[in-house]
């Protein structure tokens, strides 16, 4: 089954990122789907999603996630720069 997680994380106010969304199922489908509609990258881990799907709602991801999660923060950054560099590209500077 589907399972999917989103992350959100605001240095300024945050110690470790927390968990936004969660789900299993259509849950997890339209998770996916409304990151795909607003260009978020997406990255997949089914290992690192068993236990997201576990935490609660706006819990902070436990210590031994750290690595995992800044991983994942760099995989976003990267993508967030290529996507920048393509926008620009194209003439539809914001």
């Amino acid at each position: 089954m589907k399972k999917a997680a989103a992350l959100g994380y605001d240095p300024e106010r945050d110690r470790a990122p927390k968990v936004l969304a969660k789900g299993i199922g259509k849950l997890a489908e339209r998770i996916i789907a409304v990151a795909k509609e607003y260009d978020v990258p997406i990255y997949e881990d089914s290992a690192l999603i068993d236990i997201l799907v576990k935490l609660d709602y706006y819990e902070e991801i436990p210590e031994e996630l750290y690595k995992a999660i800044a991983e994942i923060l760099i995989f976003v950054y990267t993508k967030d720069i290529e996507y920048g560099k393509k926008y620009v590209k194209q003439g539809q500077k914001g």
